[in-house]
């Protein structure tokens, strides 16, 4: 039986690692992982946010179809994927995360370490302990297992922040270690959507170090895989559960806040090195997956499809591979503030549609936290066009129109260019399917624009 290591990482941008484009000493864990296995280029979570992101994996759901739209609970008489583990008779086991899966009873884990005992989530000698200590107390009792690794970085407050320091103790710090690797503001590139500002910079070096810290994380729990000799019976997945949080990433429905960059490793089952440039993949698709590696009947009427024809990159791979779309939602910030967006992405073009924007209401969401919006507000006076756009995250437009293929990083919103008229209906009629197939609460909203 295949063992299973999900391993994920919090607020991770998904061209943070080496492997995927970014920065080769952010991420040499991660990148080696890469080289060992299966990486996808257009693979996107439904929802940038943590929980619902989250129950999302483990339902094989949308939210609004779990429930779990926001910081509350999966629904009651929705299946999640510890029911089918332990049917097919695994040990299931998290670390850290564990009350972003609620109701955490519901899960039945059979072992569990909270953030608190995990050196608040950012210590990787913690996680490579329990790891350890997971898989020898399935192995002494002749089970296969799961294992769901949730680092707790990069996630604010970031390595070295103000944050960091006024958020915790002294003492509180001491329980996890510095990153192996810490970045200067002079050395990092700063995502095309924020503006190159010195506080961006430092803060965007404080968030690479923090995502370092979480690539030391991922070493320790793969060196307890490969110590306890059963690292070629185990299929290895990471992903992030959204965006970084940032302005126009985490908590939205742009193209930087739902893309992930997903690895699949399986020894002598997936081609090593392989990447995947052109099938759009959600992390809904992770739980019918898991399903059909124990054993265990795939569930009617879930969002997502099996992986396994890709992974294998058997013929059935081509049903997958002509997926020309991915659909991605939002609801609600952890502060519970609702927001509802709805968003269809292709290789060409993104359209966002926010029922909530009417020209008054103004967004709020973690992703404001800190350096970086603080300093491209202070920056916008006497800046036209950052005054613009600072003022456009603020209220944002009913629908919102990127050219993905030119720029990528949904700078100029192209909803009200005569030219791309066209492309709008088009877009239109992607999501209005979409909202269709999924019975979404807001479908006949959307139907009268």
């Amino acid at each position: 039986m295949t063992n299973i290591l999900l391993i994920t990482a919090d607020d991770m941008d998904a061209r943070t690692p080496g492997a995927f484009g970014g920065d080769r000493c952010a991420t040499p864990r991660l990148d080696a992982l890469a080289s060992a296995g299966m990486s996808f280029r257009r693979s996107h979570v439904p929802i940038a946010v943590c929980q619902p992101s989250r129950s999302a994996i483990m339902t094989g759901c949308l939210p609004h179809r779990n429930g779990a739209e926001g910081f509350g609970p999966i629904a009651d008489g929705i299946g999640v994927l510890t029911d089918h583990l332990h049917e097919q008779g695994f040990s299931a086991g998290i670390l850290g995360k564990v009350d972003h899966i609620e109701p955490v009873e519901r899960f039945k884990w059979d072992f569990a370490r909270s953030m608190s005992q995990l050196g608040l989530g950012r210590s990787p000698e913690a996680y490579g302990r329990a790891a350890r200590e997971f898989i020898a107390e399935a192995a002494e009792d002749a089970r296969p297992w799961f294992l769901m690794a949730n680092a707790h970085d990069p996630h604010r407050p970031f390595h070295g922040s103000e944050d960091e320091r006024a958020k915790w103790s002294a003492q509180q710090r001491a329980a996890y270690p510095e990153p192996s690797r810490v970045f200067s503001a002079e050395e990092v590139e700063v995502p095309g959507f924020l503006p190159d500002l010195p506080e961006v910079r430092r803060e965007v070096a404080q968030y690479l170090s923090s995502a370092r810290r979480c690539d030391d994380v991922v070493g320790e729990v793969l060196d307890a895989l490969e110590d306890s000799g059963q690292a070629q019976e185990t299929i290895v997945v990471f992903l992030s559960d959204n965006g970084m949080a940032f302005p126009f990433a985490k908590a939205n429905c742009y193209l930087r806040s739902t893309s992930t960059p997903l690895i699949v490793a399986w020894p002598g089952r997936i081609r090593e090195g392989a990447v995947l440039e052109e099938p759009f993949v959600s992390t809904l698709d992770l739980f019918p997956t898991f399903c059909e590696i124990i054993g265990s009947q795939v569930p009617e009427g879930l969002d997502g499809c099996t992986l396994m024809p890709l992974l294998e990159e058997s013929a059935g791979a081509r049903e997958i591979a002509g997926r020309d779309r991915v659909h991605t939602v939002f609801h609600e910030t952890s502060a519970k503030r609702r927001y509802e967006m709805r968003c269809v992405q292709t290789a060409d073009w993104g359209y966002v549609w926010n029922s909530w924007s009417d020209g008054e209401e103004e967004y709020r969401a973690e992703n404001m936290q800190g350096l970086s919006w603080g300093a491209m507000v202070g920056a916008a006076e006497g800046d036209d066009a950052l005054e613009e756009r600072t003022a456009f995250y603020l209220r944002r437009a009913p629908e919102e129109l990127y050219d993905l293929r030119n720029d990528p990083d949904c700078l100029e919103n192209l909803a009200g260019d005569p030219a791309r008229a066209d492309d709008l209906l088009a877009a239109r009629t992607a999501l209005r399917a979409e909202l269709e197939r999924s019975a979404d609460p807001l479908l006949n909203v959307f139907a009268t624009i």
